[in-house]
C-alpha cells in the first residue's frame, strides 16, 4: 500500500495479522516485515469492532484479512478411532462419530479434522476440534464490524508449532503454554500435533500429573522433552520437581532465529505469544473452523507441487523447441552458404547438361533420318543407266512412298518396261496421258520402292533432265525448234 502526505510517499509492506480471543479480550500481534512487530490489546470497550478498526487505522495496517485463534476453553478436540473400511467419505464418518462426544446438538456443531499417521493393522485415527456455532459466528462478526475479512479460524494454542524450525528433528515432545491459571498441552511428535488439552495446575506437581495422565491418550509411554512458555515461565523452569516427576528434559520450546527475535519483542505473556502464533500460522492450518465458503483460495502444497511441476514441462518444451529452431536456423544457414558457394559451379554443370541434351537430340534426329530416310544417290544412279539415250527428265522427285519422274521421250511407253527391270522401282503406271510435243512424248509417271529394296534416302533436288554418261554415250541433242532444258529446282516439302 503507498499513501502520499506532503508529497512524500510512504510505502508499508503487506502485513499479517493475528488475532487471539480470549474471554472478550482481543490480543492483536501484527508482521510487517522483518523488522516491524506491532502488538496491541483492545478490552474494555463497548464496540470491540470499532476500537479494532481504528486502531489498525492509527498503526497504518492495512492488511484485509487477518486470522483468528479460539481459546481452547471454546473448543473441544477429540482423538477418534475409526474402522478401516473401504468406501465411504471419511468425513461423514467423522461427523456420524462426533455426535456421541459433543453436548450440544449435531446442527449446532462446526467442526474439522486432519488424518493423523497409523499403520495398517490399526484403526484410522483422526484429530478433530469441534464448537459450538456462535463460537464461529461471533469472531466473523467482529471482524465485519472492523471491515476485515478472516483468513482462517483455528485454536490459537494449535498455531503453537509455527513458531518452531522447519527442520525438527522427530521426539516425542510436550508444550505446556501458561495463560492466567490455565495450561494448554500440545502433544507433538517434531512439528505434528496429535493431541492437545487445557488443564489447570497450581504448581509443577500437578502439572506433571496431568502430563501423566493424557500421555495414553496419544498413546505414548514418556515423554522425550517438555517445553514451558507463557505466564510464569521462567519461574517453572527454575522448578526442579517437575524433570524429576516426568523424567525428561524441561526447557523453553526451541523457536526458529527468526521468531525468537520476535518473541524477544512481545511482552512476557501468554497472550501475546498465542497471537504472535496465530499472525505466524499456515494460510491452511491443520484444523481450520472457518466455513468452506468465507476460506479464502490459497494453493495447497500438492496444487503448488503440480503447478511447478507443469511450469517446468512447460518451460522444458519450450527450451527443447527453442534449441531445435536454433539447430535448424544453423543448418539452413551452413546449407544456405554452401549453396551459394556451389552456384557457379552448378550453373556452369546445368549449361553443360543443356549442351549436351541439345546435341543427343540432334544426334537422334540425325540417325532417326538416316533410319527411316530414302538414300538418294544409288537411286539417282540406276536410274541414268537404265533410261535410254532419247529420254529427258524435266523433274524428279522421291518419298519413302517412291518415285516422281516428268520428262520427255521418243517413246515413253518403252520405259514401263524398262522401270520394271530395275531393282528398286515395282508398280510403274503413268499418272497422266502421254502427250506428244515437237515429235517427243511428253510423260509423267510414278513408281514404288520395292519392298526389299533400301534404297530409302533424303529427297534428292530436282533436276531438269537425266544425266548423261559422257565417256560412254555422247549427249544427246536437244530438239531443233527447242532450246535445251535447263535443270529446274523444286522445292515442295518431301520433294527433291
Amino acid at each position: 500500500m503507498i499513501q502520499g502526505s506532503g508529497g512524500t510517499l510512504k510505502v508499508f509492506p503487506p502485513a499479517r495479522l493475528g488475532l487471539s480471543l480470549d474471554n472478550g479480550r482481543l490480543t492483536v500481534v501484527a508482521l510487517t516485515g522483518r523488522d516491524r512487530l506491532e502488538h496491541f490489546v483492545v478490552e474494555g470497550v463497548e464496540d470491540p469492532a470499532s476500537a479494532l478498526a481504528a486502531e489498525l487505522r492509527a498503526r497504518e495496517l492495512p492488511a484485509r484479512r487477518i486470522r483468528v485463534g479460539l481459546d481452547r476453553t471454546q473448543v473441544i478436540v477429540k482423538t477418534l478411532d475409526l474402522p478401516r473400511a473401504g468406501g465411504g467419505d471419511l468425513g461423514e464418518m467423522v461427523g456420524f462419530e462426533l455426535e456421541r462426544h459433543v453436548p450440544f446438538p449435531p446442527e449446532e456443531v462446526r467442526f474439522d479434522w486432519t488424518e493423523l499417521p497409523s499403520t495398517a493393522d490399526q484403526p484410522r485415527r483422526v484429530l478433530v476440534a469441534a464448537c459450538e456455532r456462535h463460537a464461529v459466528e461471533h469472531p466473523l462478526s467482529l471482524l465485519a464490524g472492523a471491515k476485515r475479512r478472516p483468513a482462517a479460524l483455528s485454536v490459537a494454542c494449535h498455531d503453537l508449532p509455527a513458531l518452531l524450525p522447519r527442520e525438527l528433528p522427530a521426539q516425542r515432545a510436550v508444550w505446556a503454554h501458561r495463560h492466567g491459571r490455565s495450561t494448554d498441552l500440545l502433544f507433538l511428535d517434531g512439528r505434528t500435533l496429535l493431541m492437545s488439552r487445557r488443564v489447570i495446575a497450581e504448581d509443577a506437581r500437578e502439572l506433571a500429573r496431568e502430563i501423566q495422565r493424557s500421555l495414553p491418550l496419544v498413546r505414548w509411554s514418556h515423554c522425550e522433552a517438555l517445553w514451558l512458555s507463557g505466564d510464569e515461565a521462567a519461574a517453572w523452569l527454575a522448578a526442579p520437581r517437575l524433570a524429576a516427576a516426568l523424567g525428561a528434559p524441561v526447557s523453553s520450546p526451541p523457536y526458529a532465529p527468526a521468531q525468537a527475535a520476535r518473541v524477544a519483542a512481545l511482552p512476557p505473556e501468554g497472550a501475546a505469544l498465542l497471537a504472535l502464533a496465530v499472525a505466524a500460522g499456515s494460510p491452511r492450518p491443520m484444523l481450520n473452523l472457518l466455513p468452506a465458503e468465507r476460506r479464502p483460495w490459497t494453493l495447497s502444497r500438492a496444487e503448488l507441487v503440480t503447478i511447478a511441476t507443469a511450469s517446468l514441462t512447460v518451460l522444458l518444451g519450450a527450451s527443447l523447441l527453442f534449441a531445435q529452431n536454433y539447430q535448424t536456423e544453423r543448418y539452413l544457414n551452413r546449407l544456405s552458404q554452401e549453396i551459394r558457394r556451389l552456384g557457379p559451379d552448378v550453373q556452369t554443370v546445368e549449361g553443360l547438361s543443356a549442351q549436351l541434351g541439345h546435341k543427343r537430340q540432334l544426334l537422334a534426329t540425325f540417325q532417326a533420318v538416316q533410319a527411316d530416310g530414302i538414300r538418294a544417290l544409288p537411286a539417282l544412279r540406276e536410274l541414268t543407266e537404265l533410261l535410254p539415250q532419247d529420254a529427258w527428265i524435266q523433274a524428279l522427285s522421291m518419298d519413302a512412298q517412291g518415285v516422281e519422274i516428268t520428262g520427255q521421250a521418243n517413246a515413253a511407253s518403252q520405259l514401263i518396261p524398262i522401270l520394271e527391270n530395275s531393282s528398286r522401282l515395282a508398280g510403274v503406271e503413268f499418272t497422266s496421258p502421254v502427250t506428244r510435243t515437237q515429235d517427243k512424248d511428253q510423260f509423267r509417271l510414278k513408281a514404288a520402292w520395292k519392298a526389299e529394296s533400301s534404297a530409302a534416302a533424303v529427297p534428292a533436288p530436282t533436276v531438269g533432265r537425266r544425266p548423261r554418261d559422257t565417256s560412254s554415250a555422247p549427249a544427246a541433242p536437244a530438239p531443233a525448234t527447242q532450246p535445251p532444258v535447263r535443270p529446274s529446282r523444286e522445292s515442295p516439302r518431301g520433294q527433291q
